[in-house]
């Protein structure tokens, strides 16, 4: 039944999470007609000069300066940014940030996140089979030493993989994550040719400091920087899901 959930639950999420995320944000569509050509034109520029297809556009009413990229792949994609993100913005740094989301729609690094989250979903229902396990072994008395012995091994390893197994999932997506954020930063910069309209970006983002109104932590990998604002002390930083902004900032100045 677990494995039933977790295939069922990453089904969903490979091809309805990027309808999720939007709608968790309150994100609306735009068109290229409507009032936001600069957007619209800003965008399809950099996916012509990427090669990639048009993804959907989307504008989130939140004054705050974020942005996210959803999709299972360039032809399903889509991009949202935030009416902060247009306002507050200098054109190169829009052009920075709207790049940086298309690499991660490039990098196709929403499958990449899909496929680790049912990695260590299967970690977790194994270790949940260790543990039920060793009622099958040596018998319902355990008068075999044997069997009493293969239990009392699989008792250890189902309790080491129960307590250790989602706090070392957690670290080792959220470790991904960040590193799919410094390919992310590296590869818009590298279609830009301008690291430091991102980096510019990056600063405004740490300096305004600021929560989403609309945020959930199912989606706070997605956006650029994260949505909720405050600079988490020593442990919160264990559990980020962005790197710092001040290494972003100085890997994107070592590259210019």
């Amino acid at each position: 039944m677990a494995g039933v959930i977790a295939i069922v639950t990453a089904l969903v999420s490979y091809f309805s999470g990027d309808k999720i995320a939007l709608s968790l944000a309150g994100a609306k569509q735009i068109e290229k007609r409507e009032a936001n050509p600069y957007v619209w034109n800003m965008v399809e520029n950099l996916c012509i000069a990427k090669g990639l297809p048009m993804p959907k556009v989307y504008l989130i009413p939140e004054q705050t300066i974020n942005a996210f990229a959803a999709g299972r792949d360039p032809e399903h994609s889509s991009i949202a940014l935030t009416a902060g993100a247009v306002a507050k913005l200098a054109n190169e740094e829009l052009e920075g940030v709207i790049a940086h989301e298309l690499s991660h729609v490039s990098n196709y690094d929403i499958r990449f996140a899909t496929i680790v989250i049912v990695l260590l979903g299967t970690l977790s229902i194994l270790s949940d089979i260790f543990l039920r396990s060793t009622s099958f072994v040596g018998g319902g008395r355990r008068s075999s030493s044997r069997g009493g012995n293969a239990g009392g091994v699989l008792i250890l390893i189902g309790l080491v993989l129960a307590i250790l197994s989602p706090l070392i999932g957690k670290i080792i997506q959220l470790a991904i994550s960040r590193q799919r954020e410094f390919l992310a930063d590296s590869s818009g910069a590298l279609l830009t040719r301008y690291p430091e309209g991102l980096a510019r970006a990056l600063e405004k983002i740490g300096q305004e400091g600021l929560p989403m109104q609309r945020v959930s932590e199912a989606t706070a990998h997605l956006y650029l920087a994260s949505p909720f604002g405050a600079k988490p002390n020593f442990l919160g930083r264990l559990f980020m899901t962005h790197p710092p902004l001040a290494e972003r900032v100085a890997a994107l100045r070592k590259i210019t």
